[in-house]
């Protein structure tokens, strides 16, 4: 422990930040030394007379800079550079190393090491040289995914898989060098909506949705350009362009999307290349954009030469009249579906509708980045649209994900949240005393797995919404999600909690 006691500094912007900022200063001057133990939350919140959730977000920041390690149970400990993280003597001897990439919407996508030794009996997160990954227990329930729930896919993709190998011997053992017209037919038919059919040409099968898009931004940005994003969105996207050397802009957003006259400023001050957008069922909100905004929107991307990326992987769980925005805008509009969220994530299969001047680019992109898409999967998931299977499985999953929502209403229903019987996920709103990163943590502690606001932030921001993202999908039974929202109620009716320091 030290006697280093920290003085919040004056100016503008919210405590958390200023204190992180401080304590980074003291790191680098030396008034913190490699190895020293900081505080525990609660007795420097009660030093400093702020709240628990104002160290706690203090201390996530500057563990996001690699500047400290912290473990349940032990502490928060200063790192030097190039140094690990203190480990517990008789913690040290006959460790696995394992090398992790961190990824849907979980920590930022870094390589990291973790250090493991048999099964623990709760989340930990574990520091070497600098780095963090979080590590769940196996019994966790994993309220941090929304996968397609299993409602008996694998009977179907068994059969399906045998006829492929029985039929296609030589393209499996093969690297796949052409696309299929049935590639290209089932994209057409799954993406399609709202009396919307993607032009014969445009479509380009890939590795899901994810690699689709990583592949639009390799083709239409190059380092150093600017990609803009509703300032809550899924970040993955925006921290996967920064890898490849793109800088992600802000534009701020209402429940339809984002803001036209806030895009119109951005276009006009920063000159993005390209926006992502999710208009059907956005994550984390679970809301719609309405048809006008949409036309606006194509609207400001025409004035600005602004590419657009429609994200529509929750869009197909959806029923809607609304016109895509690829229809409205189709020569400067790529949309990308996949068929893990609706029928099966274990495939990855995604398709997009590019413009016509761009299919060529995306498909070879897709190829550069990801080595190229695998035949037997792909041939599986064009298999399952073809075969009326994956529409089948869509019209399940979601009388599963109403059933999972009645389990919602029982557990969280007094709280504000937003939700949708269609969505496999809900946006709940913590009460006072709570903050959202505190909350996720209690969950962490409880090994409940739940993703708190910062994780759907596209940048830093000032913003706070004290609100946490649950999936409901992920957790293999209706039993399992409901021990888990059980979980998750009792620490909302048990507003004390928040103040524990989890040190």
């Amino acid at each position: 422990m030290t006697n280093w006691h920290p003085q919040i500094p004056d100016g503008q912007g919210p405590l958390y930040i200023r204190l992180a900022d401080k304590i980074a200063d003291d790191i680098a001057t030396g008034a913190l030394a490699a190895g020293t133990k900081l505080p525990p939350q609660r007795d420097l919140a009660y030093d400093l007379g702020v709240t628990v959730g104002t160290i706690g977000r203090a201390y996530a920041m500057i563990r996001q800079q690699g500047l400290v390690s912290g473990e349940v149970g032990r502490g928060t400990f200063v790192l030097g550079s190039g140094h690990a993280a203190p480990l517990e003597e008789d913690a040290k001897p006959d460790l696995e190393r394992s090398i992790a990439h961190v990824t849907d919407g979980q920590s930022a996508g870094a390589e990291t090491v973790s250090w493991v030794q048999g099964a623990t009996a709760a989340p930990k997160d574990i520091a070497f040289a600098g780095t963090r990954i979080s590590v769940p227990a196996p019994e966790a329930i994993r309220f941090d995914s929304t996968s397609a729930p299993e409602i008996g896919q694998a009977e179907v993709i068994r059969g399906l898989t045998s006829d492929i190998t029985r039929d296609c011997p030589h393209e499996i053992a093969s690297y796949t060098r052409s696309v299929p017209e049935t590639w290209r037919a089932a994209g057409r038919q799954w993406l399609a909506r709202s009396g919307w059919v993607p032009q014969e040409g445009s479509i380009v099968p890939t590795t899901g949705a994810q690699a689709a898009i990583m592949a639009i931004v390799a083709a239409t940005t190059a380092p150093g350009d600017q990609i803009a994003f509703e300032d809550l969105t899924y970040s993955s996207i925006a921290r996967g362009g920064a890898l490849m050397g793109r800088r992600p802009v802000q534009v701020a957003r209402d429940r339809e999307g984002p803001l036209p006259e806030d895009l119109a400023r951005v276009c006009a001050q920063k000159h993005p290349k390209v926006i992502f957008l999710m208009p059907t069922m956005h994550n984390p909100t679970t809301g719609t954009m309405g048809e006008a905004r949409r036309r606006e929107i194509a609207a400001i991307a025409r004035q600005h030469n602004l590419w657009i990326i429609e994200d529509e992987v929750y869009g197909s769980l959806r029923e809607t009249d609304i016109t895509p925005i690829a229809a409205i805008a189709p020569e400067r509009t790529f949309h990308v579906g996949s068929l893990s969220k609706s029928v099966t994530a274990g495939v990855r299969g995604g398709w997009v509708s590019s413009p016509l001047s761009h299919a060529q680019r995306i498909y070879t992109a897709h190829k550069m980045l990801t080595g190229g898409i695998s035949f037997l999967l792909t041939e599986l998931s064009a298999r399952l649209v073809l075969s009326g299977a994956a529409a089948s499985f869509r019209e399940k999953i979601l009388a599963e994900i109403a059933a999972r929502h009645a389990l919602v209403r029982q557990h969280l229903g007094n709280y504000e949240i937003e939700a949708a019987p269609d969505a496999p996920f809900l946006w709940l709103k913590v009460p006072e005393p709570w903050l959202s990163g505190t909350f996720k943590t209690a969950a962490a502690a409880e090994n409940v797995l739940i993703d708190d606001e910062d994780e759907f932030k596209s940048g830093r921001s000032g913003t706070v919404h004290h609100r946490v993202r649950i999936g409901v999908t992920n957790p293999m039974t209706r039993e399992e999600t409901a021990k888990g929202l059980n979980i998750l109620q009792n620490l909302l009716e048990d507003s004390g909690a928040c103040y524990d320091s989890f040190e």
